[in-house]
């Protein structure tokens, strides 16, 4: 199950293996999803539309410290 963190009213999802971007996060969330590459952010925008940073992140932490960053300016 995921995992939501709140910061500045914007939720951060931090999805767990095998869940789908689109079913757990709605528009204005931050996913945080790892693959064998890193950790990746994606922001949800609307009609589903996503986007994301152009590489992902090393550590969970750098993601969450990114994203957390990210809600401050307001996505």
């Amino acid at each position: 199950m995921a995992t939501v963190v709140k910061h500045r009213g914007v939720n951060i999802i931090l999805l767990e293996a095998g869940e789908q971007l689109l079913q757990v996060c709605r528009t204005g969330d931050i996913g945080i999803i790892e693959d064998g590459q890193g950790w990746w952010i994606k922001f949800i925008g609307d009609n589903g539309a996503i986007d994301c940073y152009g590489q992902p992140y090393p550590s969970y932490n750098e993601a969450l410290w990114t994203a957390k960053a990210a809600a401050e300016y307001g996505v």
